[in-house]
């Protein structure tokens, strides 16, 4: 199967420092029949790009380090997609404090013109950014301390993609309902987790089955209607 180069963001690399803003430029090698990301994922030399105009975004040694997440790093990721998890330093982190609640929000309020430059230029290749308090020496990060960028919200605006009528709906799925759905993914079915949970309802709806269930739960509503 042969391997073509897209460029995603067609803007300049240049950075406004007085500003704080930047703009991405990725290449990444996409496969032609289905326009997933190749298994391999975005390359090094594009990942590292990123997170140097990622880090120039925010003020100097703000930024600790920066994981690079590919299908099978981390369970959220879906086959084809890239994430990144950003851990960055904080006041009171180098006395051995301990992070809370407030360290992420005054990471967020102080670097908010930073986080509206990556809501516009995060790549589409990138589902999601998220920030974490850099944890004391010794010490595992913190549970639930962290902030979180999508491209969620820019997806689902498309009215192409997702119909007006459709209802947001959050679940949470085990490794083997995880496999299956990215075994459709990478079948070229469906181009996404959610769409592969919207393909397996249809699916149900087409059993002749569903009809007959779904009488007997209107038989159902009926006789409790009558108590």
């Amino acid at each position: 199967m042969g391997l073509t180069w897209e460029t995603c963001s067609a803007a300049s690399t240049k950075i406004n420092r007085r500003h704080r803003t930047a703009r991405f430029t990725v290449l990444v090698r996409v496969a032609p029949e289905n326009g997933l990301l190749a298994e391999g994922g975005m390359d090094k030399a594009s990942a590292g790009r990123i997170e140097l105009q990622l880090r120039s975004a925010f003020p100097d040694r703000t930024i600790a380090r920066v994981q690079l997440l590919q299908y099978g790093d981390d369970p959220e990721v879906e086959p084809g997609r890239t994430a990144m998890r950003v851990f960055f330093d904080w006041p009171g982190r180098s006395e051995g404090s301990k992070a809370n609640p407030k360290t992420v929000h005054a990471f967020c309020t102080a670097n908010s013109t930073a986080f509206d430059v990556l809501r516009a230029e995060l790549p589409s290749e990138i589902s999601w950014v998220e920030f974490r308090p850099e944890p004391t020496a010794g010490a595992a990060s913190p549970d639930g301390l962290s902030y979180r960028i999508t491209d969620r919200g820019r997806r689902a605006a498309a009215p192409d993609e997702v119909p007006e009528d459709f209802a947001p709906v959050m679940t949470r799925l085990g490794p083997e309902d995880l496999a299956t759905v990215d075994t459709l993914i990478a079948a070229g079915i469906v181009n996404s987790r959610a769409e592969g949970l919207r393909w397996a309802l249809g699916r149900i709806r087409e059993h002749p089955a569903f009809a007959q269930l779904r009488q007997l739960a209107q038989q159902i509503d009926e006789i409790k209607a009558q108590f």
